[in-house]
C-alpha cells in the first residue's frame, strides 16, 4: 500500500456534526472526495440537504439527518441512522458548536442560561456524541473519532469565557476517551482552528466580508491570513484514515502560527 492509499476511506461511513455551513460542510466534502460516506447532521435541515445534493453531485454518497446534538435522544438516533442507511458507523466527527446570542460578555456578566446553552452544545455535545459512536464502534471492530476544539482553549479568552472553558474540556475529553477507547481499537483525536471568519466569528466581532482579507494581518498571524475552513478539511481526513493510525489522544492546531 503507497502512503496516497493511507488516506483513502472508501467504504468508511463518517458522521459530521454542524455540517451545513462553515468547517463542518468542508469536513463533510473532504471526506467525501476521500471516499466516505456521509451522514451530514445539525438544526437547519436546508443546510445539510443543500451539502448533501453537493456530495450526490460530485458522485459521492450522503443523507442529511436532522439533529439537535444537545439532546442525547437525537444523538443516539443519528448514530443510529448511519448504520441504518449505509451498514456501519466508521467515524464520528464532533464539529457543532458556536453561541446562541453572540454577545461578548465577561464571566460575571455570563446569564445561567447562555453558561448551560454554551457548555452543552460545545462540550456535553461532544462527549455525548463519543458516547453514542463509540457504542456502535465497539461492537464492530473500532473507528474513529475527532473533536473540534479551537485555538482559544487553554488560555485566557476575555469576553468569550463560556466557549474557551468548553473548548478547554474538549480537549481534556480528547485525552481522556483516547485512552479509554483504545482497548476497543477507536482512536480518538482533536482539531484546533485558529482563527476562521464563520458567521459566529463575524458576529461576534462585528466585522463584515469586506474586512476579512485584512484582519490576518492585523491580528498578526504570520501567514498573512485568516483560515478557511478548507484549511481544516484535510486534517480530518488525515485523522479519519489510516495514515493516523498510530495516532490518538493528540489535538492538531492548525491556526497560521497565529500566537495568541
Amino acid at each position: 500500500m503507497s502512503v496516497l492509499d493511507t488516506f483513502s476511506l472508501d467504504g468508511r461511513v463518517a458522521v459530521v456534526t454542524g455540517s451545513g455551513r462553515g468547517i463542518g460542510e468542508a469536513i463533510a466534502i473532504g471526506l467525501a472526495e476521500a471516499g466516505a460516506k456521509i451522514v451530514l447532521a445539525a438544526r437547519r435541515t436546508e443546510e445539510i440537504q443543500a451539502v448533501a445534493d453537493k456530495i450526490k453531485d460530485m458522485g459521492g454518497d450522503a443523507i442529511a439527518v436532522t439533529t439537535d446534538v444537545m439532546v442525547l435522544e437525537q444523538v443516539t438516533q443519528l448514530a443510529e441512522a448511519a448504520v441504518a442507511a449505509f451498514g456501519s458507523l466508521d467515524c464520528w466527527i464532533s464539529n457543532a458548536g458556536g453561541a446562541d446570542d453572540r454577545v461578548a460578555r465577561t464571566l460575571i456578566d455570563v446569564p445561567e442560561r447562555q453558561w448551560d446553552f454554551q457548555l452543552n452544545l460545545n462540550l456535553k455535545a461532544v462527549w455525548t456524541g463519543a458516547q453514542a459512536a463509540a457504542k456502535v464502534m465497539k461492537d464492530n471492530g473500532g473507528g474513529t473519532i475527532i473533536n473540534i476544539s479551537s485555538a482559544v482553549a487553554g488560555r485566557a479568552s476575555p469576553f468569550n469565557g463560556p466557549y474557551a472553558v468548553a473548548k478547554s474540556g474538549v480537549d481534556n475529553l480528547t485525552q481522556t476517551l483516547s485512552s479509554e477507547l483504545a482497548r476497543y481499537n477507536i482512536r480518538v483525536n482533536g482539531i484546533s482552528p485558529g482563527p476562521i471568519p464563520t458567521e459566529v466569528f463575524k458576529e461576534f466581532l462585528n466585522i463584515s466580508d469586506d474586512d476579512v482579507p485584512e484582519m490576518g494581518k492585523k491580528m498578526g498571524i504570520p501567514l498573512g491570513r485568516l483560515g478557511t475552513p478548507e484549511d481544516i478539511a484535510p486534517a480530518a481526513v488525515f485523522l479519519a484514515s489510516d495514515a493516523s493510525q498510530w495516532m490518538t489522544g493528540e489535538t492538531i492546531t492548525i491556526k497560521g502560527g497565529h500566537s495568541r
